[in-house]
């Protein structure tokens, strides 16, 4: 079965659950292409996969919309960011490549993230079954194709409706993601064995702290005060602590960190999650899963998107505390106080670690993402649109 993964921009969070699928050389390469903008070419090469590299839109808008996110109101921002970026500009850009790809390869499925438009409208015209990987909870994900719907309509006739029939698939477990779409598919993600990170904090005792916020947030005019204050919280705390900045900031650029502290652009998740006692983030959905499948309780610092509700949802269900900035999409003298006292709060009370194990084990009782790809996907996906013949062994 030639399978097609397309990912829009915004960043290595809304390819990774797609390569997830693919992870580990059990799916034969030959039958998996991967389509991306230029700025996830040399994440999805150092993949292994093969891959095509799409359109951009010009950056110079893309970096006006982004520049205006972090004081816009969430409605005006998640219109903007939803109905301009990626629903007109991205999907325009990357139209042309999926359309020659397509058309040449003749893949049986399509995987297909919610930002990422035009493999779904060049699907749906060609009658290719196609799925949606979730990057985020599904009513957010539905509210935010409502929003794109305007603009989608020239791509392929009904396509947003034709999008809502298809499979969602998603690794958030229920209670804190009720269904929305009508066909629905939970996966987890394949466990690998961790390793030991080295012994950056020679001498030391105490609990392990990950402080991450993401790629994009390295990118935004904040972080370089974003990232001072997560180092003056940081420096408060009686742990050892981690914080990785992303490609976006060079760690040279920032003060020196306390001897608590070490700065690193990038540490595989799995390594840090197995010996972390508490995970301090902006919220977004890769982390956040991250860290509940490895049963870890979490700070979330949100910023924009749905790095808000995924906060609110996880302190619901007892596994985090929110420590929202003062100043919504801004960062303000206080903000490392809030930091310090959530994260002494979770670290005290046991019960955030319980809630966060109940969670994890919510996860695990979902299958594994190679189960679904291989065993149910295609049938379900081929109903969707009406085609009960499934060839996938050509």
């Amino acid at each position: 079965m030639r399978v097609l993964i397309a990912s829009s921009i915004g960043g290595v969070g809304h390819l990774n659950p797609l390569l997830s699928f693919l992870k580990d050389g059990e799916y034969p390469p030959d039958q998996v292409l991967v389509v991306v903008p230029p700025e996830l070419e040399g994440h999805v090469a150092a993949s292994g996969l093969p891959y095509e590299v799409g359109g951009a839109p010009p950056q110079q808008e893309v970096a006006a919309i982004r520049s205006l996110l972090p004081a816009l109101d969430p409605v005006k921002a998640s219109e903007l960011v939803e109905r301009e970026l990626f629903g007109r500009l991205a999907t325009g850009a990357m139209l042309p490549t999926l359309e020659r790809v397509v058309e040449a390869w003749h893949p049986h499925l399509v995987l297909r993230e919610p930002c990422e438009y035009a493999s779904a409208a060049v699907a749906t015209r060609a009658g290719i079954p196609f799925a949606t990987v979730a990057i985020s909870v599904a009513d957010g994900e539905a509210r935010c194709l409502n929003l794109a719907e305007p603009v989608l309509e020239p791509y392929a006739s009904g396509l947003a409706a034709q999008i809502r029939r298809s499979p969602y698939l998603t690794r958030f477990p229920p209670s804190i993601d009720p269904e929305v779409f009508p066909v629905t598919l939970r996966y987890r993600e394949p466990t690998t064995d961790a390793q030991s990170l080295p012994d950056w904090w020679p001498g030391r005792e105490g609990p392990l702290v990950y402080m991450t916020f993401g790629t994009v947030f390295g990118q935004l005019e904040l972080a370089g005060d974003g990232y001072r204050r997560a180092l003056e919280a940081a420096a408060e705390l009686s742990a050892r602590v981690l914080l990785t900045v992303g490609p976006g900031t060079d760690p040279a650029s920032l003060p020196a960190p306390p001897p608590n502290v070490r700065l690193e652009r990038y540490v595989p998740q799995q390594d840090v999650l197995d010996a972390a006692s508490l995970v301090i983030t902006h919220g977004g959905s890769g982390t956040c899963l991250g860290a509940l499948a490895a049963g870890v309780p979490l700070v979330v610092v949100p910023f924009f998107a749905d790095q808000f509700e995924n906060g609110r949802r996880l302190a619901r269900a007892g596994a985090a505390l929110v420590a929202a900035p003062e100043v919504r999409g801004a960062v303000s003298a206080n903000d490392s106080q809030r930091i310090v006292g959530a994260a002494r709060a979770v670290l005290g009370d046991p019960a955030y670690r319980r809630a966060a194990a109940a969670l994890s084990a919510e996860i695990r009782d979902s299958p594994c993402v190679d189960e679904l790809l291989q065993d149910r996907l295609l049938v379900v996906a081929s109903a969707a649109i009406g085609n009960d013949e499934v060839h996938s062994d050509e």
